[in-house]
């Protein structure tokens, strides 16, 4: 990964337990989901079923960063621009979104 200075290393406002824990849950999901494909693919299951799978896989895990980035656009990025630093957070996002359309 490229060596950037982003400008925190933890959130503006810290996550709620039950954030954290709608956050967590949706990973361990997808985790299983993960380990579901891995024993398709062990059982030489019929290739769409795996690109189904790996596909509802690519989604989850795209609601789970559009979730994380809302709540960082209405806190972080809400609070830097009430700081007069708004201009970089944006900045630092956008750098960031554009992993997502890679």
């Amino acid at each position: 990964m490229d060596e950037e200075k982003f400008l925190h290393d933890h959130p503006s406002t810290p996550r709620t337990k039950d954030e954290m824990d709608k956050i967590i849950n949706r990973l361990k999901r997808i985790e299983g989901q993960v380990r579901g494909v891995q024993k398709m693919v062990e059982d030489d299951r019929y290739c769409i079923d795996i690109l189904v799978q790996i596909s509802a896989i690519q989604s989850a895990l795209k609601n789970v960063g559009f979730s994380v980035t809302e709540r960082h656009i209405n806190h972080c990025v809400s609070d830097a621009i009430m700081k007069g630093e708004g201009k970089e957070s944006i900045e630092e996002l956008m750098n960031v979104m554009k992993q997502f359309s890679k």
